[in-house]
């Protein structure tokens, strides 16, 4: 469903599950895609490769990276974070979602090099750095770490977990898990955007311009319908949604 799951422990977490960064050596210069066959890159710039700064998750990383590299590629064979999945590879399925300075895109049709200094977010680091459980609106966390609803529920921390990750776990809206995380990066940019005041399709003409835009249903699957989740986990979806816009 988002516009702009590998089994279900690494999808939610986005743990890597293999460590295929790929540093040093020396590249077949006129080979494209190099990073994603697993050919070495030069430890230095040269005519088709440039040295980039990518804060991602939190955490400034200097790399040198093919110019005909995509974030994606670069995300996944260079750093190891194959949370974002390579799906379509044309930006029609919103697998490879992640956030670009808070915005959500899709990192498959992003040169790499262009994104030098920019902030990038992936599953791996919804929760932040730290490990703290981030709350959402009408969430508060106890002294003793325990997480209190609006409704006065008191339940345990869940090891970092973000609350649409503790959400899509509690509404089952996950099956295959290849999907889910660029569903949760893309459902955390779309909370961002209504709260920005930013319209969707089915946003009602009437609502103030630059004011908050109400998450319903209708708004919830407007602004994830550029995410595909081919085990038709679609109503749970909207549901983990709500339950943290609550």
């Amino acid at each position: 469903m988002g516009s702009p799951r590998n089994s279900p422990k690494n999808s939610l977490s986005g743990s890597p599950t293999n460590g295929s960064a790929v540093n040093g050596g020396v590249s077949r210069l006129g080979s494209p895609g190099a990073a994603t066959r697993g050919e070495r890159i030069p430890s230095s710039p040269d005519r088709h490769h440039s040295e980039v700064t990518l804060r991602v998750n939190g955490r400034p990383r200097t790399l040198v990276v093919d110019h005909r590299s995509v974030l994606l590629d670069v995300l996944r064979e260079q750093l190891g974070l194959t949370g974002a999945k390579k799906g379509c590879d044309h930006g029609q399925c919103g697998a490879c979602t992640v956030l670009v300075d808070g915005r959500r895109v899709n990192s498959c049709l992003l040169p790499a090099v262009a994104q030098d200094g920019y902030d990038i977010t992936t599953v791996e680091g919804l929760a932040g750095d730290d490990g703290e459980e981030r709350t959402a609106n009408g969430q508060e966390r106890a002294a003793d770490g325990e997480v209190r609803t609006a409704d006065g529920e008191v339940r345990a921390a869940d090891d970092g977990l973000h609350p649409l990750q503790r959400a899509f776990i509690d509404r089952d809206a996950f099956q295959c898990g290849y999907c889910t995380p660029g569903q949760l990066c893309s459902a955390v940019g779309a909370i961002a955007e209504a709260e920005a005041g930013h319209p969707s399709h089915v946003t009602d003409p009437a609502t103030p311009s630059g004011q908050p835009v109400p998450l319903g249903p209708d708004e919830i699957r407007e602004r994830l319908s550029g995410n595909l989740c081919r085990c038709g986990a679609y109503a749970h979806i909207v549901r983990a949604v709500e339950d943290v816009i609550r």
